[in-house]
């Protein structure tokens, strides 16, 4: 038999017992739709995290008192008691560190803003050295960045984002206008270039201020700093790090055997602790997805012994004509892994259907590649062919006079 003919004789069947057919197809497709969707939305996630990540740079580094990710309590409580980073230590870090090609103190924290009658809430304050800007490579539609004089004179000065512009100055040009945050009024000097959401978050709603205002106006009371480093190159970024370190455990006083008091983290970090986050989960769904593959396959194989049932005077027949026991049961694998493949194809399409509507109805990305598409078709061809085999065997092994008996 050819295979054009045995496929034929599959949809054949899948066609004349739709309501069959699409029992049997259920769990493949269910599977298979799981993976496929999971896989969509991971890859969106991970391009997403890899794009913000790199937007720094491959040579940027942080430094800060404890990680920005923290998954386990007892670190969290350990972080607690460590020193803070002070803008004395950014400056040991900007003046001694040779390698480091830009460096950058930060504040963060969330605030309320104000303009005449319009209010903008959860506003992301960032209190920045002038540095900064350039190292987050934030773009300027009008007006001017932060200058070391705004820093030495703790100007009552900000940068805005274009939501502020839109919500508390709408029809206005903001440049050289008054705006106050938690009641504190500081003068527009520049505005950012509009960015977009991502995940569900505005990142256009933010106010730049010199650090130094900040902190004159929380009474000098300084929270631990963030520094973030530029190293001359990315392929010396080590040499940087290790410089950085050098400098703060000198400065905390550190023995050579103590462990660090303080985190230093690279964009590398940043990935590798994606990846396992996002790779345990994929695990897990796939591992679920799974059990609905194996229940498809199990189903498959059940239809195709019922199909050899039905069909034993018809394999007496072929035989008795000369077909082969090779022949049959490459027929019969060829209907399973058929039956297999529409239900994987069906999968597919509701795979991606489904990761596209998330995206559509929440925050989430995904992005839809052509080797988890493939990759959905050949487990369910591998399906199709593993659950196939023991019918197709059984019905090769068929003896063709007790077939042609058979009623």
């Amino acid at each position: 038999m050819h295979l054009t003919e045995a496929v034929s004789i599959a949809t054949s069947s899948l066609w004349a017992h739709k309501l069959r057919s699409v029992l049997t197809l259920i769990g493949v497709v269910i599977g298979v739709t799981s993976v496929i969707a999971v896989v969509s939305l991971i890859n969106g996630a991970n391009q997403y995290v890899a794009t913000r990540v790199f937007r720094l740079g491959a040579n940027v580094f942080g430094l800060s008192k404890q990680p920005s990710i923290i998954t386990n309590v007892d670190d969290f409580l350990e972080f607690q008691k460590r020193k803070r980073i002070t803008y004395e230590d950014f400056e040991a870090v900007r003046d001694l560190c040779n390698s480091c090609k830009d460096v950058g103190a930060a504040l963060g924290g969330r605030v309320e803003t104000k303009s005449g009658l319009n209010s903008l809430k959860d506003t992301n304050l960032r209190a920045w050295t002038p540095q900064m800007a350039e190292l987050y490579d934030v773009d300027l539609v009008a007006g001017r960045h932060l200058t070391e004089t705004d820093l030495r004179a703790a100007a009552p000065v900000c940068v805005i984002g274009q939501d502020l512009v839109e919500n508390l100055m709408p029809g206005v040009d903001p440049i050289g206008k008054e705006i106050r945050w938690n009641s504190t009024p500081c003068q527009v000097i520049g505005v950012g270039k509009k960015e977009g959401s991502a995940l569900g978050t505005s990142l256009d709603n933010w106010i730049i201020l010199p650090l130094s205002t900040y902190n004159k106006e929380n009474g000098n009371q300084q929270d631990s700093l963030r520094v973030t480093v530029r190293a001359g190159a990315a392929a010396h970024i080590q040499t940087s790090v290790d410089e950085v370190r050098q400098i703060m455990r000198g400065r905390h006083h550190l023995a050579y055997a103590t462990k660090d008091d303080f985190a230093v983290e690279t964009s590398d970090s940043f990935l590798e602790l994606w990846k396992n986050i996002s790779g345990t989960f994929f695990v897990v769904t796939i591992g679920i997805a799974s059990i609905s593959l194996v229940v498809g396959g199990i189903v498959i194989m059940n239809i195709m012994l019922v199909s050899v049932t039905e069909r034993t005077r018809e394999i007496g027949l072929r035989k008795a004509i000369g077909a082969r026991s090779g022949d049959i049961l490459r027929q019969f694998l060829i209907e399973s892994s058929t039956i297999a493949v529409i239900g994987g194809a069906l999968g597919v399409f509701l795979g991606v259907l489904l990761a596209k509507v998330v995206s559509w109805v929440s925050p989430l990305p995904s992005a839809v590649q052509l080797w988890s598409v493939l990759g959905g078709l050949l487990v369910a061809l591998t399906v199709g062919l593993f659950f196939g085999t023991y019918p197709a065997s059984k019905a090769a092994k068929l003896d063709p006079v007790d077939a042609l008996r058979s009623e």
